[in-house]
């Protein structure tokens, strides 16, 4: 009987028979040494903590074959450097823009597109400026667009051109000159809100300023988005960059300026603003500093303005919005100028 023969290699050895043994589970020895313990969630090519680290693909170990491999990961849209070139998306945004008259380069319109009061305007305020009208493909709109909706229309705008804080006093000198007073700036500290940007340039061209200086950094710059809210004022009114904000008032403090800062902590109201920065300092060369909603101005420019003064506000109200600060301060200074 087969299996019960005596004879060399009837018989299998102890340890070889095939199949299923008692106590593997069906498995063989080596599928029950496992895979050691979890690696932590950094090494792990398929975590999130992995991806976070800036770890490549090319760097992550290779899946083995078979392996379900995971659902591709969607990159963000990418994002255009803020004091670079930069597209204005969709129909009003584009049409809003054009009324402004931002500057533009070219004005793109995909083909085959359903052609509304908005696309006629946008196309005919382009064609008076001189702005190239190129109509494309809609993929190619897709490409600028980067994800983001766009409607068919994309106006292209350049980087914005900022004086030096030199030259923006000077500007602001001979602008002061010819309409027969003292100079009257606007320095922002902190402003990230383009709208806000855009609200305080339009307040300064209304109450008579003759610039406004931001700061290189933590501070937003003249997108489309500012320029939209200014109505137009970011072309009328000159507009400089610092590469260190309490830096360039100590200076201008040196050229005669009086800077006074909008502090709402500040123990004195505005209406007293003779009071703490000299005999009719609103009437004479000025840069009014305004800070953030949140966190007002910074140590540095706080100590470097000749003064503070705060807004008189109900008890109820902690802050004002930046731009509505500003607005404020310019049009009690023009007051005191007209009187």
């Amino acid at each position: 009987m087969a299996g019960n023969s005596r004879r060399p290699g009837a018989r299998r050895k102890p340890g070889t028979k095939k199949g299923p043994t008692k106590g593997s589970g069906g498995k063989n020895k080596r599928s029950l040494e496992g895979r050691g313990p979890t690696p932590p969630a950094e090494k792990r090519p398929n975590h999130k903590a992995f991806r976070s680290d800036g770890a490549s693909s090319s760097s992550a170990p290779r899946r083995p074959a078979g392996e379900d491999r995971a659902a591709p990961r969607r990159t963000a849209p990418r994002r255009e450097d803020p004091d670079g070139p930069q597209t204005v998306l969709g129909r009003n945004p584009v049409v809003e823009s054009l009324r402004a008259h931002s500057p533009a380069t070219a004005l793109y319109v995909a083909q085959n597109i359903d052609v509304d009061d908005r696309v006629r305007e946008s196309i005919r305020s382009a064609s008076e400026r001189g702005i190239s009208v190129l109509e494309v493909p809609r993929g190619d709109i897709d490409k600028m667009a980067d994800g983001a909706v766009h409607q068919g229309l994309a106006l292209s705008v350049p980087a914005f051109e900022y004086l030096h804080p030199d030259d923006l006093l000077e500007e602001a000198r001979q602008r002061a000159h010819l309409a027969r007073v003292e100079p009257l700036l606007v320095a922002l500290d902190g402003v990230t809100d383009p709208r806000n940007l855009g609200a305080v340039l339009r307040s300064a061209a209304a109450f008579g300023a003759h610039g406004v200086l931001l700061p290189l950094r933590r501070s937003v710059g003249v997108t489309p988005v500012a320029w939209r809210t200014s109505a137009g004022a970011a072309a009328r009114i000159p507009i400089g960059r610092a590469t260190n904000l309490s830096r360039t008032l100590s200076a201008w403090l040196d050229e005669g300026l009086v800077a006074v800062g909008l502090d709402g902590e500040a123990g004195t109201d505005i209406d007293h603003l003779d009071d703490v920065a000299g005999p009719d300092a609103a009437r004479g060369p000025l840069v009014v500093v305004v800070g953030s909603e949140g966190k007002g101005l910074s140590r540095l420019v706080r100590e470097t303005c000749t003064a503070s003064v705060s807004i008189p506000m109900a008890d109820d109200v902690e802050s004002l919005n930046a731009s509505v600060a500003a607005g404020v301060a310019l049009a009690e200074v023009a007051r005191r100028r007209r009187a």
